[in-house]
């Protein structure tokens, strides 16, 4: 019975994608890489962050999400930081009919220089995690398609 994992989602098969592995055994998050070369151009107020394919998707319990974090050198090496701060990634994500499930890491450059992101390079970190909801809780909608559609009415 499988409980919870990382998958190539479709359209990546053929690429060459790396499942996540943690480092060591006390590691709270496995490291992700980049499923493709991507350039990051620098920051200009009103632009919108590059988005890193990662060509994974992650199945879960119902009550998990997957964490999305930077890794922690990436701001200091390399200028990048998270658009979001933090990405979260619902269990209904998972085969989701728009993209499959297949998730991104959304970054700014904060340095006066292009930054280049090859395939394979670590990018992030992805960690599963447990949430609660309140008392009387009623949430009852279906996902119906990928990246930003919980606020599609």
């Amino acid at each position: 019975m499988r409980t919870r994992g990382f998958e190539i989602a479709k359209g990546f098969e053929d690429k060459d994608i790396s499942l996540p592995i943690r480092k060591t055994k006390g590691a709270a998050g496995y490291d992700i890489e980049a499923a493709e070369d991507c350039v990051i151009e620098p920051f200009k107020p009103g632009m919108k962050p590059t988005l890193v394919k990662t060509g994974l998707k992650a199945y879960m319990p119902e009550d998990e999400y997957l964490m999305l974090c930077n890794r922690s050198s990436n701001p200091k090496k390399k200028g990048l930081v998270m658009a979001n701060s933090v990405g979260i990634i619902d269990s209904d994500y998972y085969g989701n009919v728009d993209n499959d499930g297949a998730f991104m890491f959304a970054f700014y450059n904060v340095k006066n220089e292009v930054v280049t992101i090859k395939k394979g390079e670590a990018i992030g970190q992805a960690i599963f995690m447990k949430y609660l909801v309140t008392d009387g809780d009623k949430a009852d909608g279906i996902r119906v398609g990928g990246f930003g559609s919980t606020d599609k009415k």
